[in-house]
């Protein structure tokens, strides 16, 4: 299983991602996402320059040896660009070893653990009888699970809200967009969304919030105090994590749960947080935390100490991420619940998939590896176009955490 090529795709059909694409002399081939939004050609250069050299001429069947070259053989360790490269590479040698055990990838992680996977959808508001409607949209479609984000009178644009009609896609400048933050404009009126949602929809669906680490710890020790009433499935990154500390004040303020972790890259983020039961929910994605192989790993530390998966799904993550993340659902015993927004078609043409989405529930293929293809003739059509994430500003100018 000796590799004899390694390639890498920037392509942007509706949005940027980065491919990688590993050949073994046998002719079998996996892909695995490299996408680090905002800061993909980074990524690219990364594997090109670095790590492409390395793979050329070793066995493709072992994969932790390869994920420990990668890791401990760089001194300069971690950071997102370096671990989601080396997901990319692990994601793609996964992909290799199903298909030559002809089976589906969750097979190889030990079988089933449940028949399907549930996920939330989101729901977003320009004010709160926008977001109603497009909660009704998404409960008429199956999800009994909802993130529901509303704008904020007094602030004229802010985290996972847009126009009506228009999809959620933040990355959407070649220079990165300035926002405006209060949180004080925030704290008073966000008790008016959960409760406008709970009396319309009642307490059978399950409603999560994502703050976008926009509070301090005593802020967030607040709004999970008022929130908590509602009975939110959970409150995502209340606050920024560098800190792991700064959720025990959080905890010990409100009963409410805590997920956290998708701009995590390695067990070490989140070590704190899981081993004091500071959070409830892990949400660190494959791409971002060095691939299958790590992401076990975080996965099997939170078991131990009654912590649920959540992983990031948005579609800043290509429909590889996405089609790996479900077998890993589909496995994991510590499974929570699984984020899900749907790719514009474009995106499906140019990574063919077998998953499926069926009233409120995910379902990954059947297809030996992971289940996810890459078609360079179509991505070739659909040249990178720079794009950023927005960044945030306190009314008085300061920057802040978008």
């Amino acid at each position: 299983m000796k590799i004899v090529s390694a390639k890498v795709f920037v392509c942007s059909p509706s949005r940027n991602f980065v491919t990688l694409k590993i050949e073994t002399e046998e002719g079998i081939y996996g892909i695995g996402d490299a996408t680090l939004n905002g800061r993909e050609l980074a990524v690219a250069s990364y594997l090109e320059e670095h790590v492409v050299p390395l793979l050329i001429g070793k066995d493709a069947s072992r994969i932790e040896d390869i994920w420990q070259y990668l890791y401990r053989g760089v001194y300069w360790r971690r950071g997102s660009i370096t671990m989601t490269a080396i997901a990319a590479v692990d994601v793609a040698l996964w992909d290799i070893k199903a298909k030559q055990a002809n089976m589906p990838l969750y097979q190889l992680l030990g079988g089933k653990s449940r028949d399907s996977v549930r996920v939330y959808a989101h729901a977003n508001g320009t004010n709160i009888d926008h977001l109603i409607d497009e909660v009704r949209q998404a409960q008429q479609l199956g999800y009994s699970a909802i993130r529901i984000q509303s704008g904020i009178p007094g602030i004229k644009k802010t985290y996972g809200v847009t126009e009506k009609g228009i999809k959620y896609e933040p990355a959407n400048a070649s220079l990165p967009e300035e926002q405006v933050w209060s949180t004080t404009k925030y704290i008073n009126h966000i008790e008016n969304v959960f409760a406008a949602i709970r009396e319309e929809f009642g307490y059978d669906l399950d409603l999560l919030h994502d703050v976008h680490h926009r509070l301090t710890p005593n802020e967030a020790a607040q709004v999970g105090k008022i929130l908590e009433k509602y009975r939110p499935f959970w409150l995502e990154d209340m606050v920024p994590a560098e800190n792991q500390d700064s959720f025990r004040l959080i905890r010990s303020r409100t009963t409410a749960p805590l997920a956290v972790g998708e701009v995590f890259n390695s067990i070490w983020d989140c070590k704190t947080l899981i081993e004091n039961q500071l959070i409830d929910y892990i949400r660190t994605t494959i791409v971002h935390a060095g691939g299958i192989t790590h992401l076990r790993r975080i996965a099997d530390l939170a078991s131990l100490y009654h912590v649920r998966t959540g992983f990031h799904g948005a579609t800043d993550l290509s429909p590889i991420t996405m089609g790996c993340a479900l077998h890993f659902d589909t496995w994991v015993p510590n499974f929570g619940i699984q984020e899900h927004m749907p790719h514009e078609a474009i995106v499906n043409d140019v990574f063919p998939n077998d998953y499926h989405f069926d009233n409120g529930y995910m379902h990954c293929g059947e297809t030996a590896g992971h289940g996810v293809d890459f078609n360079e003739q179509l991505a070739a059509q659909y040249p990178y176009k720079p794009a950023y994430l927005p960044v945030n500003r306190l009314e008085d100018g300061t920057l802040w955490n978008w």
